[in-house]
């Protein structure tokens, strides 16, 4: 904004829809991490390292291109996989194609956590995110935060049909 400038205020209706949205953010990821922490003895951003190994080829990513999947900086995911490796769920080497990079690799026991869990965070998405809408409001819901993530970050991948 220049200087002088008036803002841009919120109307009521981009206002409730601005509040809705901040109500939801605020919300839904103590939801999701108190269900994950509970029935698993994970946090989300755990869980989303072990299900983003798990969805890679043969379970296996460079920890750059895991904490862009996870959502995380590379330090934040340094100590998490430090954690994970004390409960034997991933390991680490280095890249045989390139010795700068480190590999975060899903263990055997890895992947059954990551069984073990889905299912019950699943439940969690489904019941708080999903039900309440209708298969045309799921649709909106994806486009709208699609085009949000694009503003954010004009380089994230927002996902199949984007």
């Amino acid at each position: 904004m220049e200087p002088g400038e008036e803002p841009r205020w919120l109307d009521p209706d981009e206002l409730q829809t601005w509040l809705a949205m901040a109500g939801v953010l605020g919300r839904l990821p103590g939801v999701l991490d108190s269900q994950l922490q509970r029935e698993a003895g994970v946090t989300t951003f755990e869980y989303q390292v072990l299900a983003a190994l798990s969805e890679a080829p043969g379970r296996t990513l460079r920890l750059s291109d895991l904490a862009a999947r996870a959502d995380g900086s590379l330090p934040r995911l340094s100590q998490v996989v430090s954690r994970l490796e004390k409960r034997g769920w991933v390991r680490r080497r280095p890249d045989p194609t390139d010795g700068r990079y480190t590999l975060g690799i899903l263990t055997d026991d890895g992947w059954e956590k990551v069984v073990a869990t889905a299912p019950g965070h699943v439940e969690a998405v489904r019941r708080h995110v999903l039900d309440p809408l209708t298969k045309a409001q799921q649709r909106q819901l994806r486009a709208s935060a699609q085009r949000i993530l694009r503003a954010l970050d004009p380089g994230t991948v927002c996902g199949a049909g984007s």
